[in-house]
């Protein structure tokens, strides 16, 4: 069982159908955050704003990618706020911290009061990406699970539960991996995160658990260590 973990999640795993939340994926989400966390995790949470904006899409709009990516870091602070939201009205104490200040809304991303949170047993929620353009939030996530030296990466995917050598909802003889390193990512250009993110966890040697989070206590297993999904890290198998 891992001690603590980084959850990262995309802002479409949130709409589901929806437009821009589906309120029983976050009930849900909650419901399971809550049963791992009896357990005694330690958990982080970073959220995308794909369900919102996206800094690249709206570069095609006319807007300048700066403040594209500008929108979606303010879009993951939507998303943080509504995690926030779910949990506490089950009873799970939680901090959302934001790598952009706004001290009326969330507290401000310090590296060693996140984890005086985590330790003291609340959930913390990452907002703002890492509060830089041309960055994703792949990024944060490999760049605050270092941070908060969190033992695995748990990256909850919308009805896909592993790396495939090709889409499988296109190509039926895509072969599922249980098992890859960062560097058969990068040679195989596999799309689980982009190529900054990649590093960043390779060079911090930061496991990486790739699951789907629409099978009902996939998150509580994936956060008690069992092997769904995909695993990456820098060992050969």
């Amino acid at each position: 069982m891992y001690k603590r973990v980084l959850l990262k999640l995309s802002g479409e795993a949130l709409a589901g159908n929806e437009k821009n939340f589906d309120p029983s994926i976050l009930q849900n989400l909650a419901l399971e955050i809550k049963e791992a966390q009896k357990l005694g995790i330690q958990i982080a949470i970073v959220v995308g704003g794909g369900n919102f904006i996206r800094g690249k899409v709206v570069e095609g709009l006319g807007i300048d990618r700066v403040q594209g990516d500008n929108m979606g870091m303010l879009a993951t602070v939507i998303n943080a706020l509504a995690i926030q939201s779910s949990l506490e009205g089950i009873g799970v104490d939680t901090r959302v911290m934001t790598s952009i200040e706004m001290s009326k809304v969330a507290e401000p991303f310090i590296q060693r009061r996140a984890v005086r949170h985590l330790e003291k047993g609340r959930v913390v929620i990452f907002g703002g990406g890492t509060g830089s353009p041309y960055f994703s939030t792949d990024t944060t996530a490999a760049l605050r699970a270092s941070e908060i030296k969190a033992d695995v990466i748990l990256m909850a995917k919308n009805s896909v539960d592993g790396v495939y050598s090709a889409d499988p909802k296109k190509d039926p003889k895509a072969k599922k991996y249980t098992h890859l390193t960062y560097m058969d990512l990068l040679n195989k250009g596999l799309q689980v995160m982009d190529s900054t993110a990649t590093s960043m966890c390779m060079d911090n040697d930061m496991e990486l658990m790739v699951f789907n989070m629409n099978e009902k206590d996939n998150i509580v297993k994936a956060m008690k260590g069992e092997k769904i999904g995909t695993i990456i890290n820098k060992e050969e198998k």
